[in-house]
């Protein structure tokens, strides 16, 4: 019907547009040609921005939830569209796919997610050539993308990355009569000056972009009270803080769940295998931290297990690995040295560009009480590793000082303790000797393992204190807290 409507629309102007010229021809007028070509040119683009921005019954309803970045690897942006799902709205999930988000998205009948390319730019050439090749074909990516699907009432995308996203979608939201949202979980420039420099042109060029089209959004979110602060007083921005909240899917794991994930796991990873070459009870089935009695289905963690510390990371300029490196050998030498201590098996997981890198200095240690797994997890089994973890680990700077580390987030909502470095605003969420602790360097990591473990597996320890207290001070989870923040701004006239 749309169709149709649209092939008669342009079919009048043609009709309408020949008459004139006709009409111009017989009676000898001097309306020149171009004044004739700009007439039609003009008349056909309106047509197609009345096209562009017709709505239906359903355009209220429908949202797109833009990321780009990998689907799967944007917790925050799939807890958007899962929010967006609950209240009724379609949701269209664009995306790089490249790893495959949690099966809740996947499920919901809602969501529909649309993948589209990371294309790599012109190759061969100056690396600005690359990079402004790369920028263009983003664009019109995007832009076919977004103008091909049906309006939306609003279009919610994530920054950073935001060149050139943000810009498209402000563009196609202008277009289209859609509300533009943007999520600052940073600022993109503070990113690319990890590895640029401040003073590098395209540093610069990207903060420019920021400050110019942010302003633009007709709502913001952010992170952190301090970011609020910050785009307010520096942007002209005002923003909502939408504090990362963890979702529902994480909590403290089942010993039967912790079992069954440490056999999938002992299958691919050494370091989950039980040690004991005299075990030969057919009728236990074990891993390094678990038995279970198949006479009675039962499961227990073992008394002389190694402790389990955990820490995910994509690998990137803003997270230093080689923080916690040292840290496990001074911990190595704490236990050669006569330290009453429990052997360690530490966890990273993650994907990311840094990440053979850190591999290279892993396989370089020689280390006998502690090792290193570095595996990547599916989206379903992140969380029940979590909550079946001792304590874990944040090596996460923030770039610009403002954001604060979804992975703790996640770590809280399991009641997982954690040690996390130093930075501006880590207050907001980590508080020193309640729920965790602060670190500045590897050596002071290395001392907070020894005093945190000193009497693993009790529960009496410090260890076991800061556990109870993040039981006892479970905060909003993330559904509620949205319904707070986010609802409003999209249900307002």
């Amino acid at each position: 019907m749309a169709a149709h409507c649209t092939c008669t629309a342009f079919l009048a102007v043609f009709v309408l547009i020949s008459s004139m010229l006709t009409a111009c021809f017989l009676s000898g007028s001097d309306v020149t040609w171009p004044v004739v070509f700009l007439t039609v040119v003009t008349v056909l683009a309106l047509l197609w921005l009345r096209r562009l921005r017709r709505r239906d019954a359903e355009t209220d309803r429908r949202v797109c939830v833009l990321v780009l970045g990998d689907i799967g690897r944007s917790p925050r942006m799939q807890y958007h569209s899962l929010s967006f799902s609950k209240h009724g709205f379609n949701v269209t999930f664009v995306g790089f796919y490249d790893s495959r988000p949690h099966p809740d998205v996947l499920r919901q009948e809602k969501i529909q997610i649309v993948p589209i390319t990371e294309v790599k730019g012109l190759r061969g050439g100056p690396r600005l050539l690359t990079y402004v090749t790369k920028v263009i074909l983003q664009v019109v990516q995007l832009l076919f993308v977004l103008l091909r699907m049906d309006t939306q009432s609003h279009i919610l995308m994530q920054n950073p990355p935001g060149l050139p996203s943000i810009a498209v979608a402000w563009l196609v939201s202008v277009l289209r009569g859609s509300r533009f949202i943007i999520d600052w979980h940073n600022y993109g420039y503070t990113i690319m000056a990890l590895s640029h420099g401040q003073r590098h042109p395209l540093v610069r060029m990207a903060k420019w972009y920021e400050h110019f089209f942010g302003p633009l959004a007709a709502h913001n979110l952010c992170v952190t009270n301090a970011m609020k602060d910050d785009l307010q007083e520096n942007w002209g921005i005002k923003a909502t803080t939408l504090y990362d909240r963890p979702a529902s899917i994480f909590r403290e794991t089942p010993l039967k769940l912790q079992h069954e994930l440490f056999m999938r796991l002992a299958d691919t990873y050494p370091q989950f295998q039980s040690e004991s070459s005299d075990e030969v009870d057919v009728q236990v089935e074990r891993t390094v931290f678990s038995a279970r009695d198949l006479t009675g289905d039962t499961v227990t963690l073992r008394a002389e297990r190694p402790a389990l510390l955990l820490s995910s990371t994509s690998w990137t300029e803003d997270e230093d690995f080689s923080v916690l490196l040292k840290a496990l050998e001074e911990y190595e030498g704490f236990i050669k040295g006569g330290a009453s201590l429990p052997s360690l098996v530490c966890v990273i997981t993650g994907k990311g560009p840094q990440k053979e890198h850190y591999m290279k200095l892993i396989d370089s240690l020689s280390l006998q009480h502690v090792k290193i797994c570095t595996p990547w997890l599916e989206a379903e089994d992140y969380p029940v590793l979590l909550g079946s973890a001792d304590l874990g680990v944040c090596l996460h700077m923030s770039s610009s000082g403002l954001d604060l580390p979804m992975k703790v987030v996640d770590m809280f909502g399991c009641c997982l303790p954690v040690c996390a470095i130093n930075f501006n605003c880590l207050h907001e969420l980590v508080k020193h000797e309640e729920n965790g602790l602060i670190f500045r360097d590897s050596q002071e990591l290395a001392e907070q393992l020894k005093s945190l473990l000193s009497e693993f597996p009790s529960s009496d320890g410090r260890l076991g204190a800061f556990r109870m207290s993040l039981r006892s001070s479970r905060g909003q989870r993330w559904d509620d807290n949205w319904d707070q923040n986010v609802l409003p701004l999209i249900t307002a006239p």
